[in-house]
């Protein structure tokens, strides 16, 4: 980490006595759901009541004013000289396309360390982690960015620990995130972290958010990688059926069936348009299911294994280690929500 980095210690946190203030920092051409995001889910802590509101929000770029977003909107800003010597809870840095001119502006980065210097816990969404390691905070750090920038965080900073699949890491008091909706998954985490896991589901439930993903989650849901193979979307409805019968007998028989297909021309064509066997595809859905019970229930292994049609905890173990390349028992201590 550079020196200039060094005064933080997150070993010992202020301590504010109500508001927590969260910072975002902004720049032309950010992606505005990278700021929307993240800012509704801290917004909406308060939405119930007002009166005991945990969060201060403000939004900051370098000169303040007007900033354009990647929308047709654009959004009021603070100068970072307004927060000067002031104490920041939670600072993020948003994302978007802009980030790649933001990092050759030196005032930004500049503002940028000093900021982090005044903060508990610093945060980035999307490419807003280039910014966080142009400062040098993120140097033998593990991070993680979106897909499309995570050659770039690579190739210009190579002293940070780039992990290119998970949509959000903690590395001591850093997060980065991948950006777009797992700033959402993120910032659900952050309360996790200041309030519990019972505000977060509160939080996560009035804006219908379909699930709080821990951060070890892929970028790529399987459900999207069979749909971006299968383009032409022939067996979606097949693929849905499956979904929906896990504990029963899924052999290719009983697949061709459902599309009225013999066997043998079924899997010959199936093979072909998705790119893989149909008993590979019925072992990932299974194991798919399996990590949002064992993410989000306290189900014994064994009945886990059964419900999704492994039949026994064995051959899920199996399966597991062949896609995901850890055993069930380790992924539920990794992963599940309110745990570790």
């Amino acid at each position: 980490m550079n020196d200039n980095m060094s005064s933080f210690s997150a070993k010992n946190p202020k301590r504010f006595t109500k508001l927590r203030p969260v910072v975002f920092v902004v720049y032309p051409d950010i992606t505005l759901l990278d700021l929307a995001g993240p800012l509704q889910v801290f917004e909406s802590c308060g939405y119930r009541d007002r009166a005991d509101e945990p969060y201060e929000i403000a939004i900051l770029s370098p000169q303040g004013g007007r900033i354009k977003t990647d929308t047709m909107l654009s959004i009021d800003s603070e100068p970072f000289s307004s927060w000067t010597d002031r104490d920041i809870h939670t600072l993020v840095v948003v994302g978007g396309d802009g980030a790649y001119d933001a990092l050759e502006d030196g005032n930004l980065v500049s503002g940028l360390k000093t900021l982090i210097k005044q903060s508990n816990r610093v945060c980035s969404v999307c490419s807003g982690a280039l910014l966080l390691a142009a400062t040098g905070i993120l140097n033998g750090k593990r991070a993680v960015t979106h897909w499309e920038d995570s050659a770039q965080l690579i190739e210009r900073f190579p002293e940070v620990n780039v992990e290119l699949d998970p949509i959000f890491v903690k590395d001591e008091h850093i997060w980065t995130s991948a950006g777009v909706t797992s700033g959402i998954d993120m910032a659900l985490a952050l309360i996790t972290e200041d309030l519990g896991q019972e505000t977060a589901m509160k939080i996560a439930r009035a804006l219908v958010t379909y699930m709080v993903r821990p951060g070890g989650q892929s970028q790529f849901s399987p459900a999207l990688d069979r749909q971006s193979l299968d383009t032409s979307g022939h067996f979606k409805e097949l693929h849905d059926w499956i979904a929906e019968n896990l504990d029963q007998d899924l052999r290719v028989e009983q697949l061709a069936a459902q599309v009225n297909m013999s066997p043998r021309n079924f899997a010959r064509v199936y093979t072909a348009k998705v790119g893989q066997t149909p008993a590979k595809t019925v072992e990932a859905i299974r194991t798919d299911r399996a990590c949002r019970l064992l993410e989000t229930t306290v189900l014994p292994i064994t009945t886990v294994a059964v419900q999704c049609g492994f039949i026994d905890d064995e051959r899920m173990r199996r399966a597991f280690l062949r896609i995901l390349l850890i055993a069930p028992n380790d992924y539920r201590r990794r992963f599940r929500v309110g745990g570790r």
